[in-house]
């Protein structure tokens, strides 16, 4: 994912790539640069935006550092809790921040539509399915779909399950009881399909990632748009007028 952002990054004629930081690759070549090991190189190549695809531990030391030295970020980190968020929100006061859990552009408008359906049905379930090299499930857009859906409609029929053969066969339960089931399978990307269930009718709202470039669109929006949105922004939908 990161030689793939550095690729997107170098591509465009409003952005320029002046650093690069990953301690597993220091001190390997990129677009001309050589990858560093500390973030202080951001700082001294006078970085206006960060790009932080990591994972939360780190993200938990990058963010504020990057909110101290006034440098907006771009974060597709997951695993974040509500009280990391609160942490960067009250951070971000003199730069800007935007987290999301997908820069997919298909998957921010799926989000939304499952939102908007969300009211005009009595059950739903998420099924992810991702990679096999992914640590965490489910997955943030998984969590964040149950989110907005459990927002969107309080209406929610019981599950009348009373047996499981197999623990966990109904997979978890998030948000207003909404069940997730996260997949992992070699073969696979990035995958998520919104069932939603009424009388006598189902809609099935489905999102594929088959490549790292359909992320690109997104965080390239992202980057060129992050200055202009004061604070911190959850979600690319805030970017998007949606």
């Amino acid at each position: 994912m990161g030689r793939s952002i550095c690729d997107a990054i170098a591509a465009d004629p409003d952005l320029v790539l002046v650093a690069v930081v990953d301690p597993r690759a220091a001190g390997v070549e990129v677009h001309g640069l050589t990858i560093g090991a500390e973030l202080r190189g951001l700082a001294d190549a006078g970085a206006e935006v960060v790009i932080d695809f990591t994972v939360a531990d780190a993200a938990r030391v990058t963010l504020p550092w990057l909110a101290m030295h006034g440098i907006h970020a771009v974060v597709g980190t997951t695993g974040l809790s509500d009280d990391d968020i609160d942490t960067f929100r009250s951070a971000f006061s003199g730069s800007n921040c935007l987290i999301t859990s997908n820069f997919a552009i298909s998957a921010v408008l799926m989000m939304r539509f499952a939102e908007l359906a969300a009211p005009y049905f009595d059950s739903a379930e998420i099924v992810e399915l991702h990679h096999d090299g992914k640590a965490d499930a489910p997955s943030g857009t998984a969590v964040a779909t149950a989110k907005r859906m459990a927002a969107a409609s309080a209406d929610w029929a019981p599950d009348r399950t009373q047996h499981e053969v197999y623990p966990g066969a109904r997979g978890g339960k998030g948000p207003a009881g909404i069940r997730i089931h996260a997949l992992r399978l070699r073969g696979v990307i990035a995958h998520q399909e919104v069932i939603l269930g009424t009388v006598g009718q189902t809609l099935t709202i489905r999102q594929d990632s088959y490549d790292n470039a359909s992320y690109m669109p997104g965080i390239l929006l992202a980057c060129k748009k992050v200055s202009s949105v004061p604070g911190l922004t959850v979600g690319l939908d805030g970017y998007m007028d949606l």
